[in-house]
């Protein structure tokens, strides 16, 4: 057998065995290479810089582009995993324990949405494309991921960059961003990530931070822990001090953390108002309001004459605070959730937006505000337990994107 005549009967063995393996091979460095990029896409854009928020777009086509469901569901876990990697962390911070329960909780966390994702994935077409309904299925996904039950959970939403992408257009500017998040999922995706990198570049060259309501100031503390477990005079007086030194810059609007004022008792009561006498200050602050049930995360108000609790948080953080089964099984206690329960309260006149801690973590607490035309946005946090990690700059990014996508003034505060 001539050189020649080997090599024409070796060409047919050849050929078949390519084509058996090398897509295997092609599929497990496309898959490997999805996976990757979804940890960049999910580190990236959820930093804590909310000019990056758009990088978070990507993960639809990473999604829509794997070679199969299980890696759809990899692709999934690794934006989820990677946008909240403080999570873990922050559990052992909170519960002064040891990494551990925190990455049970991590992973648990992501359950839903690795899942609802991987369910969902549209499967590829014979040209490794896209299959025809990729765009219902993504939609279906997004809203299960982004609105109660399931949204609960529902952290790193690619849909919070609209502010970014398109501020200042409101509810046209969230369907735009859904319309190119979809479009993402289709064939002419390199379309729609022109149109989304288009966009991104001519809102940075321009981009301000929301205004600050005139009279409004927010006060970031740096308490740690001891903010709502100091009880005592002391640390109230220094607070009331904190606050009028603010209010002598001009400030009649006042806004201090979550938990500033622990418990909302009569006698916190009356010593703030004694505190304000001589004064038309108002403060804004968080506290709780516990009974033999359980409690409520509240925002409450109070001045000189007159208190108010102001809000009830729809969604207490999960497990730490929230924590159902305790009503379920009898026992009581935790913070109670209050769902879609005033998305909008009002003081003095101002219509207001209320967001505390992990509600600006979530997608669906900040536009069920915004169906009813808020004035302002005040979003507060107490921060302590997230020493270490992006958590908190996470949450003034979504706060600062869904002020600028409705064009909104916005007063926060924060413990740290």
């Amino acid at each position: 057998m001539t050189p020649d005549t080997l090599g024409r009967s070796r060409t047919p063995a050849f050929s078949a065995w390519r084509s058996r393996f090398s897509p295997s091979i092609r599929d497990r460095w496309r898959a490997a290479f999805l996976i990757l990029l979804s940890i960049v896409v999910g580190a990236v854009g959820w930093s804590g810089q909310v000019l990056l928020l758009p990088v978070a777009m990507l993960f639809p086509l990473l999604w829509t582009l794997s070679p199969s469901r299980l890696v759809a569901g990899m692709v999934s876990a690794g934006y989820f995993l990677a946008a909240s990697r403080g999570l873990p962390r922050g559990v052992a911070n909170f519960y002064s324990a040891d990494l551990w329960p925190g990455l049970l909780l991590w992973l648990a966390a992501s359950a839903s949405f690795v899942g609802i994702h991987a369910a969902l994935w549209p499967g590829r077409s014979e040209e490794a494309l896209p299959k025809r309904g990729g765009v219902l299925r993504y939609l279906a996904a997004a809203l299960l991921t982004g609105l109660p039950p399931f949204g609960i959970t529902g952290w790193a939403h690619p849909l919070t960059a609209a502010g970014v992408l398109f501020p200042g257009w409101g509810w046209w500017g969230l369907i735009a961003a859904a319309a190119d998040l979809l479009a993402m999922t289709t064939r002419i995706w390199p379309v729609s990530a022109i149109a989304l990198a288009g966009f991104w570049l001519g809102s940075a060259a321009t981009w301000t931070h929301p205004l600050l309501p005139e009279g409004w100031k927010g006060v970031d503390l740096e308490h740690g822990q001891t903010l709502g477990r100091d009880g005592s005079l002391d640390h109230h007086r220094d607070l009331i001090a904190t606050v009028r030194a603010v209010a002598g810059a001009g400030a009649r609007f006042v806004v201090l953390p979550e938990s500033a004022l622990g418990f909302w008792t009569p006698t916190v009561v009356r010593l703030w108002q004694q505190g304000l006498q001589g004064s038309d200050l108002i403060v804004i602050a968080g506290a709780a309001v516990i009974d033999t049930d359980g409690y409520d995360n509240v925002m409450v108000a109070v001045s000189a004459i007159e208190t108010q609790i102001l809000y009830r948080e729809r969604m207490p953080v999960p497990v730490s605070m929230w924590q159902p089964w305790r009503a379920w099984t009898g026992q009581g206690g935790g913070a109670r959730a209050h769902l879609l329960a005033s998305p909008v309260v009002d003081l003095a006149g101002t219509s207001i937006a209320p967001l505390i801690c992990y509600e600006q973590l979530v997608l669906w607490p900040a536009p069920q505000s915004m169906l009813l035309s808020p004035d302002i946005i005040v979003a507060i946090g107490n921060g302590w337990w997230t020493a270490g990690t992006s958590i908190v700059a996470i949450q003034q990014a979504s706060a600062v994107a869904w002020a600028k996508l409705f064009n909104r003034p916005l007063v926060t505060a924060f413990n740290t």
